[in-house]
């Protein structure tokens, strides 16, 4: 644990009204205290209460020429962000003005912060745990509005509360097996069997709960990785354009006006859609347009969604077969555009090619699913001329990612996948419990398993990690955090 003093810029470097630099550390009132003076040019900043702003300049040191007019915050340990004493900054935020002063804090004795090193030391100093540290890298990362009230939650204890608790129940029951083991004559496991049981199927219960909230949450946090599919012409381009609200790809009536990949992030509905445009999909020789097809065939292979764009205005074809075959065991919505044309291609059609690829689909238009084939298949009119269809649009992927429900509540979720991970690893050692009990196994048996499973969910809230974890995760932070 380092305790020295260190410093850096807490905003984004780029020219704003107001930027922030931070020092946190034993010497760090005193080291602003060098460079800082009030209005009446006294050096007076240690004498400051803690959680007071103060009006004043940053000076150069060497001859005491005005750098900038500021305001400085004093906030004194323990009740800082870092728990450490904490001294901002708040000067003009041009970019070479906050490196200056940046400069003549270190000169005056700080060192630069390492990436993320304010976060690590208030949870090295027993502030916040490890989960709640890499929500406040959710928080600033986050990319929708969903994102950024998981965050919150995270950042308030939603995880770590439950861990904990989970963790406690765990203890409990090593606890009462270990004083029992060494203590026989006081302390009986007459029915614990039972007892034991009952907890073990609580503890699943909740942590199977947990990983089910797994992928919801990656999607939340991330976005669903989107592909639009579709032969040329088709109104790909178009839908790309409706989405993200400006003219981002090129529309022509030429097929095969786009012939690579356009990527997009864009947040609809409350909901993140890493949304990717790609070639229409056909034979061709053109060998430019060739590499646009296989491109987007690859890219498809990893989507969490297709929107596969099909003209309703003409015959389905061979491409189509081609495409069907592409979005089999895939989350896909069929749309089936241009409805403002006369109809050619119908629902009917689009079943009859599935069948023919060897897909199933329900009566239920909206939402058609067979479980066998694991493919979650719907369908919706749209006219890319007349936006018609983009509401059904997105309340069928609420539907099919979200189910419908997608909404602020109590609903915990998992969103980082090392919590996944030492879940996982914690449901993998309750099971080997649950096993150990049905095979009626000596009791000292459970006590290594539950063991284990206490250790694995120690690790998200940062009681069972090490240093080089540690370090890894703060080292994606940025400088100032």
């Amino acid at each position: 644990m380092k305790t020295d003093t260190i410093a850096a810029i807490a905003t984004a470097m780029s020219d704003s009204g107001i930027g922030i630099i931070r020092v946190s550390g034993d010497d760090a009132v005193m080291i602003v205290d060098k460079i800082y003076r009030n209005s009446d040019q006294k050096r007076i900043l240690t004498k400051y209460a803690t959680h007071t702003i103060h009006y004043g300049f940053i000076i150069e040191e060497e001859d005491e020429s005005v750098i900038d007019e500021v305001m400085v915050t004093v906030m004194k340990a323990p009740r800082s962000y870092t728990t450490e004493d904490t001294v901002e900054i708040n000067c003009h935020g041009g970019i070479l003005m906050m490196r200056k002063i940046l400069d003549t804090v270190l000169k005056a004795g700080a060192r630069i912060a390492e990436p993320g090193e304010f976060t690590k030391r208030a949870f090295l100093n027993g502030r916040i745990d490890l989960s709640r540290a890499e929500a406040v890298m959710d928080l600033i990362q986050a990319r929708n509005e969903f994102a950024l009230q998981s965050s919150v939650k995270q950042l308030k204890g939603s995880v770590s509360d439950k861990i904990k608790s989970l963790r406690e129940d765990i203890l409990y029951e090593i606890a009462f097996i270990e004083s029992a083991l060494d203590d026989p004559e006081h302390i009986s496991l007459d029915g614990y069997h039972d007892r034991l049981s009952e907890k073990t199927e609580y503890i699943m219960r909740e942590l199977n709960g947990l990983l089910d909230s797994a992928d919801d949450g990656r999607i939340l946090k991330e976005g669903i990785n989107t592909v639009i599919v579709g032969k040329p012409n088709a109104g790909k381009s178009s839908l790309l354009n409706i989405l993200v609200g400006e003219e981002k790809a090129i529309v022509t009536d030429i097929a095969g006006t786009t012939r690579d990949t356009l990527e997009e992030v864009i947040s609809i509905g409350g909901i993140t859609l890493n949304i990717v445009d790609t070639a229409g999909i056909r034979s061709t020789e053109d060998i430019v347009e060739k590499i646009g097809v296989d491109r987007a065939k690859k890219i498809s292979e990893s989507a969490d969604l297709i929107l596969y764009v099909v003209d309703s205005s003409l015959p389905l074809d061979e491409n189509d077969y081609e495409i069907m075959k592409m979005i089999r065991n895939k989350n896909a919505i069929i749309l089936l555009n241009k409805s403002d044309l006369d109809e050619v291609v119908g629902e009917d059609a689009i079943r009859n090619l599935i069948e023919e690829t060897g897909s199933a689909v329900s009566e239920n238009i909206n939402k058609n699913i067979n479980e066998n084939m694991n493919i979650n298949i719907s369908m919706i009119r749209t006219s890319t001329k007349t936006d018609s269809g983009m509401e059904d649009l997105i309340n069928t992927v609420k539907e099919m990612f979200f189910h419908g429900k997608l909404s602020y509540n109590d609903q915990i979720y998992i969103t980082n996948m090392r919590h996944k991970e030492a879940i996982r690893d914690a449901r993998d050692s309750m099971l080997q419990v649950e096993k150990s009990l049905e095979m009626d196994m000596p009791e000292d048996f459970y006590s290594i398993d539950l063991m284990s499973a206490y250790a694995s969910l120690g690790s998200i809230i940062g009681e069972e990690v090490g240093d080089d974890l540690v370090n890894e995760i703060f080292s994606r932070f940025c400088m100032g955090k």
